[in-house]
């Protein structure tokens, strides 16, 4: 029977719990460490039984009576410990919010500067932009990434926080922290320049160009090395592919949503395939092997 790895964790959670847990179900898995992760290996057709099952009981629960099929129906976790186990995904949420807080979602502009793609004075009713080059000369690298912080209104930052939550929870709980917020800054290094390359000198953030990436990632990852934490319900997908063309074309524009920016959309959707395509790849063969 094939198996699939259905948890990646850091070596320093504590799996024994859980172990306990599958065991006294009878339940065949094994744990493996691999580039400094301890790995659970499971049976594909109860791949995704087990991932809830951790989701609900991470440190095992030896006084109940459990059975796979019921795990869908106990208590699901709160935020808070949903939390512990996806510190990444917290982390850039976090960080959002806060920038949030402190641009106004956008309002102070002298503030938000600091964090644009290019900076920029106010002179009366005008910005002047401040050239790349020069700002990468001053040492300023981060503004490659930072935009993926900055939201405008609390409906821009709600969506995008809920979008980000709901994929940057799959990918780490599949290759860790270090490299979801390293696909993370990819995909906004890519989806910013996109957007620049696109549009020229203007104001632009949030996290939808990264968002994009992720869920390229996560589509492509799971056609080519199927894994339970990648599965995205078949509506999501196509919900998301169809915003982009309805954006694309302009008419969400026209109807009052603002100016979008379709640039890092694409640009993030683009690289996130590619990343998915390797790493799909590349797990196929692991587990080949």
């Amino acid at each position: 029977m094939t198996t699939v790895a259905v948890l990646r964790l850091p070596l320093a959670v504590d799996l024994s719990g859980f172990v306990k847990l599958l065991q006294r179900m009878q339940v065949p898995h094994r744990v493996s460490e691999e580039s400094g992760e301890q790995v659970l290996w499971v049976p594909s057709n109860i791949s995704e039984d087990v991932r809830v099952l951790y989701e609900r009981f991470p440190l095992g629960d030896p006084d109940e009576q459990l059975a796979i099929p019921e795990a869908r129906t106990v208590r699901r976790p709160s935020f808070a410990e949903q939390a512990r186990h996806a510190k990444g995904t917290a982390l850039v949420l976090l960080l959002s919010v806060l920038v949030g807080a402190v641009t106004l979602l956008g309002d102070n502009l002298d503030t938000m500067r600091w964090l644009t793609f290019l900076d920029y004075h106010v002179v009366g009713e005008y910005i002047h932009f401040v050239p790349l080059a020069d700002s990468l000369a001053a040492g300023q690298w981060w503004r490659l990434v930072t935009p993926m912080l900055i939201h405008f209104g609390i409906l821009h930052l709600a969506m995008n926080g809920m979008w980000y939550w709901e994929l940057g929870r799959r990918i780490e709980s599949r290759q860790g922290t270090v490299n979801l917020i390293g696909l993370t800054l990819l995909f906004s290094l890519v989806s910013n320049y996109a957007q620049f390359a696109f549009s020229g000198p203007t104001l632009f953030g949030g996290l939808s160009g990264v968002l994009y990436g992720l869920l390229g990632h996560c589509w492509i990852f799971q056609l080519l090395s199927p894994n339970a934490a990648y599965r995205l319900p078949r509506g999501v997908l196509v919900m998301m592919l169809v915003w982009l063309l309805l954006c694309l074309s302009g008419l969400v524009s026209m109807i009052g949503f603002g100016e979008i920016a379709n640039a890092a959309h694409v640009g993030g959707l683009l690289v996130g395939c590619l990343t998915g395509l390797l790493g799909g790849l590349y797990n196929r063969r692991k587990l080949a092997a």
